[in-house]
């Protein structure tokens, strides 16, 4: 089963009221949340506003898990807090489920939206200049 169809499912159960607790994949969120290590748990989107980590089917047919950066009437645009240039866009009907936490190595959970991580990765879109020579430091 490819991964779009994983997806498909684990997004038909969050419909029916589920709750998913989806792996990540890739580095495209460091340092908030490691693929690889950690998973999250989806919701139905709610509430969707600059911030919010979301499962998107973007503008070349692929789900992303990223930030929103912007909503302008009915188009979104994403950015992964681990990417230093390339955003994703879509329409918000194409906002299929959003993280609400995201679940450690140790199968701790995390709300991602607590005041300070709120604060963290605003601060972490500020350095988006110097976020090359973070993210090196991060991942080794």
């Amino acid at each position: 089963m490819n991964d779009n169809k994983i997806i498909d499912e684990a997004l038909a159960l969050v419909n029916d009221g589920y709750s998913v607790t989806l792996p990540v994949a890739g580095r495209s969120m460091l340092p908030f949340i490691i693929g690889s290590r950690e998973s999250v748990i989806l919701a139905p989107p709610a509430d969707l506003r600059r911030g919010i980590v979301a499962l998107a089917w973007v503008e070349d047919r692929r789900y992303v898990l990223h930030r929103i950066e912007r909503i302008e009437d009915d188009m979104v645009t994403l950015m992964g807090d681990g990417n230093l240039v390339g955003r994703e866009h879509c329409r918000l009907s194409d906002i299929k489920a959003m993280a609400t936490h995201v679940v450690d190595g140790h199968k701790k959970r995390h709300y991602l939206y607590t005041r300070w991580r709120k604060v963290a990765s605003e601060i972490w879109w500020m350095l988006i200049p110097i976020r090359r020579y973070l993210i090196i430091l991060i991942r080794y």
